[in-house]
C-alpha cells in the first residue's frame, strides 16, 4: 500500500485531491483527517518569524563570552 500525504483546506466539506495525485488513486482510499491545532500554527509563526526576523534598532547580539557568563 502506498501512502499519500498531502495538506489541504476543506472547502464545502470536499477534500479537494491535488492534480499531480489523480493518476495514482484509483475507486476506495482510506482517510485519516488530522485537524491543524494551535500548537502546529503556532510553529508556522515560528517559521514565518525565522523567515522574516523583526529588525530592532541598535540590536548587537551576544558574544559567546556573555551568553556563557554567569
Amino acid at each position: 500500500m502506498d501512502i499519500i500525504q498531502f495538506q489541504t483546506t476543506i472547502k464545502d466539506d470536499v477534500i479537494e485531491i491535488p492534480e499531480k495525485f489523480h493518476g495514482k488513486i484509483k475507486n476506495r482510499v482510506r482517510v485519516i483527517v488530522v485537524p491543524e491545532s494551535k500548537k502546529s500554527r503556532r510553529r508556522n509563526l515560528i517559521d514565518r518569524l525565522l523567515a522574516h526576523p523583526v529588525r530592532a534598532k541598535d540590536f548587537q547580539p551576544l558574544s559567546r563570552e556573555d551568553i556563557y557568563a554567569r
